[in-house]
C-alpha cells in the first residue's frame, strides 16, 4: 500500500473531500483562512452539508489535522493539493487564479521537491503556463467531477481519475501514477478508469465535461418551456426520449437554469477559451440559460398579474435540495428579474443569519413563510410543500437534482 505526507490547501467540497479520502491511509493537513471551518474539522464536524463527509468525519478513523499556518506541512509534504476557488472574472473574462498561485508560490517558498497537485478548476493551458512561470516541472493538473453535496461519494465511487503531467518527463509521470494509487487506494470503488495526459488535455477535459453537462441541462430546460408553452406534460416527452439508452435517464430534470459553482463559471471560461476560433455551441448554451431564467420570470409575473396572489414567496436560495450553497443560484437571478418589474417578494431561507436578503423579507419559520406568499416559487420541490402545493410554481418535473 502506498503511503505519502499530503498537504489541501482549501476545505471547500473539492479539497475536503480529498482531504478526507486520502487521510484513510495518510497522513494528511488541512489549509484553510477561516478559523472557524479549521476549529469545525478539528472537531470531527463538517462545515459543508454532504452526507458523506459528515460521517466520515464523524464515525471514521482519519488521520486528518486542519491549520491556518502552511510552513510547517508544506516543508515535509511530498504531495500538495491546491483545491482553492477560481471564480470567472466577467471584467476579464478569465478565471481568477490568484488563489492557485498563491498557494503555489507559499509551497515553492519552503519545498521544491514536493510535488503540487492542481484540482481548482483552471484555463486551458494555465498549468504549462505556472510550469514556466515557477521554473518548475512539478506542478500536475488533476481534475475533480464532483457534485455539490455529494462530493466524497464521488470521490469514494468515482467515474474516472485523470492526471495531466508535463510532456515526456518520467519523473513526474512516476510520481502522478503514485498520486493516482493513493486516490485509488482511498475510493470504494473497484477497478477505476485512469488516464494519464498531457496537463493542457486534462484542462479540456474538465471544461469540455462541464459545458456539455450544461447542454444537456439547457436542452431539457428549453424542452420544458416549449411543453409549458404549448400545454404539454414535459414528464412524457421527457420519458419517450430518455427510454432511448443513446439518451438516457441523467440530467433530464427541468430546473429554473443550472446553477452552482462550476457550470456557469466554466461554460464561460471555456467560451472565452475559444478566443477566435469557430463555434456556435458553447455560446449557445451559455445564451439559453439566460433565456430560461427570463422566461421562468415571465410565467411568475404572468400569475401575478391575475391580482390575486400577488405576494411571490421564494423557497430557497440554495442552488439544489440538500445545500447551504447560494453561489450563482439560479434562482437569484430570477429574483433580480422579479425585483425589476415591481413584484412584491418574500423568501424562506433558513440558514440565512440576517433577516433580509438585497432588501428582501427573509422568514426563517416555515409556516410564517407559507401564510405571508401568495405564489410559492420553487426551484427543487420538498415535502414540506405539500400542504400549499395548490400555491406553487415549480418545473421540478422528478422531485431530484
Amino acid at each position: 500500500m502506498e503511503s505519502a505526507n499530503i498537504v489541501v490547501f482549501g476545505i471547500g467540497y473539492v479539497g475536503l473531500s480529498n482531504a478526507i479520502l486520502l487521510s484513510q491511509h495518510n497522513h494528511v493537513t488541512a489549509i484553510d483562512v477561516i478559523q472557524d471551518k479549521v476549529d469545525m474539522i478539528n472537531a470531527r464536524k463538517s462545515p459543508l452539508v454532504d452526507k458523506e463527509i459528515i460521517d466520515y468525519l464523524s464515525n471514521k478513523n482519519l488521520d486528518l489535522t486542519a491549520t491556518l499556518d502552511y510552513d510547517e506541512p508544506c516543508r515535509n509534504a511530498e504531495y500538495v493539493i491546491i483545491a482553492t476557488p477560481t471564480n470567472y472574472d466577467p471584467e476579464k473574462n478569465y478565471f481568477d487564479t490568484s488563489s492557485v498561485e498563491d498557494a503555489i508560490e507559499k509551497v515553492l517558498a519552503v519545498n521544491t521537491k514536493a510535488y503540487i497537485v492542481v484540482k481548482s478548476t483552471v484555463p486551458v493551458g494555465y498549468t504549462e503556463n505556472v510550469r514556466k512561470k515557477y521554473k518548475t516541472s512539478n506542478i500536475i493538473f488533476s481534475p475533480e467531477f464532483l457534485r455539490e453535496g455529494h462530493a466524497l461519494y464521488d470521490n469514494l465511487y468515482p467515474s474516472r481519475i485523470v492526471i495531466g503531467t508535463p510532456k515526456n518527463n518520467l519523473r513526474v509521470l512516476e510520481a502522478a501514477q503514485k498520486f493516482a494509487l493513493l486516490l485509488q487506494e482511498g475510493a470504494i470503488k473497484d477497478n477505476i478508469p485512469t488516464l494519464f495526459m498531457q496537463s493542457t488535455e486534462a484542462e479540456a477535459v474538465k471544461l469540455f465535461a462541464n459545458t456539455y453537462l450544461a447542454v444537456r441541462v439547457s436542452y431539457f430546460n428549453e424542452l420544458d418551456t416549449y411543453a409549458e408553452a404549448k400545454g404539454l406534460d414535459s414528464s412524457h416527452i421527457i420519458e419517450g426520449m430518455c427510454l432511448d439508452p443513446r439518451i438516457g435517464k441523467n440530467y433530464n430534470n427541468p430546473s429554473f437554469g443550472y446553477g452552482g459553482y462550476c457550470l456557469p463559471k466554466d461554460t464561460k471560461q471555456l467560451l472565452a477559451d475559444y478566443e477566435d476560433l469557430p463555434q456556435s455551441m458553447i455560446s449557445a448554451v451559455v445564451e439559453s440559460n439566460v433565456k430560461r431564467k427570463e422566461y421562468i420570470a415571465e410565467q411568475i409575473i404572468g400569475q401575478v398579474k391575475k391580482g390575486e396572489k400577488e405576494v411571490v414567496g421564494i423557497y430557497r436560495l440554495t442552488m439544489k435540495a440538500n445545500s447551504d450553497n447560494f453561489r450563482q443560484a439560479s434562482i437569484i437571478d430570477v429574483i433580480h428579474l422579479l425585483k425589476e418589474k415591481g413584484v412584491e417578494l418574500v423568501i424562506y431561507e433558513p440558514t440565512l443569519k440576517s433577516d433580509e436578503f438585497e432588501g428582501i423579507k427573509v422568514f426563517k419559520d416555515i409556516n410564517e413563510f407559507k401564510n405571508a406568499a401568495g405564489i410559492i416559487v420553487a426551484n427543487r420541490y420538498v415535502d414540506e410543500l405539500n400542504d400549499v402545493q395548490d400555491k406553487v410554481y415549480t418545473r421540478d418535473i422528478y422531485r431530484e437534482d
